[in-house]
């Protein structure tokens, strides 16, 4: 459980399969961990999302099930289970999921899934499946 300062100080192993089955929603990722000021979430991903950045950070993709591919204007990168990408801060990039992908992000609290673009599909920030 978090305490007064929103640190999670468990001592529990996170089962991230379990934590996946607990919803079925698309880009819209889930808060399962804390480490120092950055936030471990899960996330369902389904066909295309936003070209967008973020200006202040680097942005990681693990991929657990799927296949995901980074666009970015100069390159695509391919993604499969158990390989990851670290996208470089402000570096304009699209994930297009090729059916649906399972996939763990790290990175900083508070960062928005949208960056830069906004839009309908912007994750409530304070979605969380600590317990």
């Amino acid at each position: 459980m978090p305490d007064d300062n929103g640190t999670v100080n468990s001592t529990d192993p996170v089962d991230l399969a379990d934590k996946l089955g607990q919803f079925t929603e698309y880009w819209s990722p889930k808060v399962v961990g804390r480490l120092n000021d950055y936030e471990i979430k899960v996330v369902k991903l389904s066909g295309e999302f936003v070209w967008h950045s973020h200006a202040n950070t680097d942005e990681l993709f693990l991929i657990i099930k799927g296949e995901l591919d980074i666009q970015m204007r100069d390159r695509t990168i391919t993604l499969g289970p158990g390989q990851l990408f670290v996208v470089p801060r402000g570096v304009e990039h699209c994930p297009i999921a090729r059916g649906e992908v399972h996939a763990v992000l790290i990175e900083p609290a508070g960062v928005v899934n949208t960056g830069d673009a906004g839009g309908p599909l912007t994750a409530t920030y304070d979605d969380s499946l600590i317990t």
